[in-house]
């Protein structure tokens, strides 16, 4: 696996430096930088800081912020926006927009992993208006249209 040098700031002391689980893992792992318990009910989106700055070393690089598989699946807990997209000039606090798709409210501690930080390469688009697309076997068949699962 390649490695990419990504420069961080600890804005805050108890800030925990993004980090991966395993050798493997394609994703680091944030966490809250909260002084206390934050609650989130049913429903409800709270922005949960991390206490880091990235900056990426180029502008063909963007980081991406995941949610993190086992707080969506066993407390509904899930980014509120999808997925974060962190570009090369950005310079602030990673922050975590969260949204509790769970039926119970669920509490993030202190020092709780609540995503994942995925550095990848980008490309901007030269777009190109065209009189016509190649033809695919797929076509314009979207939304289930390769399968029935």
């Amino acid at each position: 696996m390649e490695s990419i040098e990504v420069k961080y700031l600890q804005l805050d002391p108890a800030a925990q430096v993004p980090r991966y689980a395993t050798p493997g893992a394609a994703a680091a792992d944030l966490s809250a930088c909260i002084p206390a318990p934050m609650t989130i009910a049913p429903g409800q989106r709270a922005l949960v800081p991390t206490g880091i700055a990235i900056q990426l070393p180029h502008a063909g690089c963007v980081a991406l912020v995941y949610a993190r598989s086992g707080l969506s699946i066993k407390h509904g807990l899930c980014m509120a926006n999808g997925v974060g997209v962190v570009d090369s000039d950005y310079r602030g606090e990673l922050k975590v927009p969260m949204i509790n798709l769970g039926s119970e409210a669920y509490t993030i501690q202190p020092g709780e992993r609540v995503a994942q930080l995925s550095i990848a390469p980008v490309y901007q688009a030269a777009f190109v208006q065209a009189q016509a697309l190649d033809d695919t076997q797929r076509g314009q068949g979207g939304f289930g249209s390769t399968g029935t699962t």
